[in-house]
C-alpha cells in the first residue's frame, strides 16, 4: 500500500520567479505551505501555514486552485508519495522567514534541480505556462 502525504502549497510568482522556502538544516527548497490539521479545509491550511512560516496574511477571497501534483516524497522511503494541492493567493504584510524556515528565495526555472520531485513537476507546469522564466 502506498502512503500519501497530503500537503497544501502556495504558488506565488513575481516577475517570472516563484517564491521558495528552505527549512533549517535542509538543502532543498520547497513551496511554502504544509500539512493540514484535522478538519481543516485547503484554504484554512494555506492561511495558517503561510502565516506561521512567512509572517504574512493570505487574503481568503483571492485564493484560487492552481492544480494537484503527486510524486515520490523527497527524503522518505520508497512507496511514500506526496500529493500537493497548489493554490495561488494575494497577501498582506511583509514576507519574512519564521518557525522552521531558514531562508526565502525567488526561484527561476534554472533552480529546478534544487527542489523536490513533486516541485519539479510544478516548475515544469509553470514553465510551460510561461509563468516561470
Amino acid at each position: 500500500m502506498t502512503a500519501i502525504i497530503d500537503k497544501i502549497a502556495w504558488i506565488h510568482i513575481v516577475e517570472g520567479k516563484v517564491l521558495g522556502a528552505r527549512s533549517h538544516g535542509k538543502d532543498t527548497y520547497y513551496f511554502p505551505g504544509g500539512k493540514r490539521e484535522a478538519g481543516e479545509t485547503d484554504n484554512e491550511t494555506l492561511i495558517r501555514e503561510i502565516e506561521e512560516e512567512l509572517t504574512v496574511r493570505i487574503q481568503p477571497d483571492t485564493i484560487q486552485m492552481f492544480g494537484q501534483f503527486s510524486a515520490a516524497a523527497h527524503g522518505k522511503e520508497a512507496g511514500i508519495q506526496v500529493q500537493m494541492t497548489c493554490l495561488t493567493a494575494d497577501y498582506s504584510g511583509t514576507l519574512a522567514p519564521a518557525a522552521e524556515i531558514a531562508e526565502l528565495a525567488w526561484l527561476s526555472y534554472k533552480d529546478r534541480e534544487h527542489v523536490s520531485a513533486v516541485s519539479q513537476l510544478i516548475f515544469d507546469r509553470l514553465h510551460e505556462m510561461q509563468l516561470l522564466l
